[in-house]
């Protein structure tokens, strides 16, 4: 039985938009090799702090919403540290009223995407 999570990160402001983009693609193949199902991503974009972080004011926002064994974590968490581009993260398990909340927040979003499109 796996468990819903949701992954918050910022990425430093002083990358490319293409190292950002090569920035998820490393934790996206990390959640992938360890057998993780990515439900939802969203790409916040450049936003501005609450409190200046490493002396920045701005930040890349990256969204992963995935189910996986809560053992991934601890291995997600140690990479996120052990990645300089990475600002803050913050891992936290849904419960089943959050995963129903983000179901709708997603199917919502894709109601207006095919609106505007």
């Amino acid at each position: 039985m796996s468990n819903h999570y949701e992954t918050v990160f910022i990425i430093t402001p002083v990358l490319s938009a293409e190292q950002a983009k090569e920035t998820v693609e490393k934790f996206r193949k990390m959640l992938n090799k360890e057998k993780a199902n990515i439900v939802n991503e969203e790409h916040w974009g450049l936003k501005k702090l609450a409190y200046p972080i490493q002396k920045k004011s701005t930040g890349f926002y990256q969204l992963f919403q995935f189910e996986a064994d809560g053992d991934l974590i601890g291995k997600l968490e140690l990479a996120f540290k052990r990645d300089e581009r990475i600002m803050r993260f913050l891992t936290v398990k849904l419960d089943k009223h959050a995963v129903e909340y983000a179901a709708k927040r997603i199917e919502k979003r894709k109601a207006t995407a095919k609106k505007e499109s």
